[in-house]
């Protein structure tokens, strides 16, 4: 059995309709399923994290890489 961990549940995560813990038993389908969910996470919630996925024995676990800086470059971000 291969399971699909959200390391951290952020506010976006907790309103999405995706569920944490997602056991499946065929590991490419749960790798499949993970990318998905990863790509999702990341093109559809407010960008304050970017996502990544790891391998981690039989579970794929979906974590925040760093938090994306909002500053523009202009030096007024502050």
């Amino acid at each position: 059995m291969h399971k699909i961990i959200v390391e951290n549940e952020c506010g976006c995560f907790k309103r999405s309709d995706l569920e944490n813990n997602l056991s499946i038993s065929s590991k490419d389908e749960a790798l499949s399923k993970a990318i998905e969910m990863k790509d999702r996470m990341n093109s559809e919630f407010c960008g304050k994290h970017d996502f990544q996925l790891q391998e981690d024995s039989n579970n794929f676990v979906i974590a925040f890489k760093a938090q994306k800086s909002t500053c523009c470059g202009g030096g007024h971000c502050g």
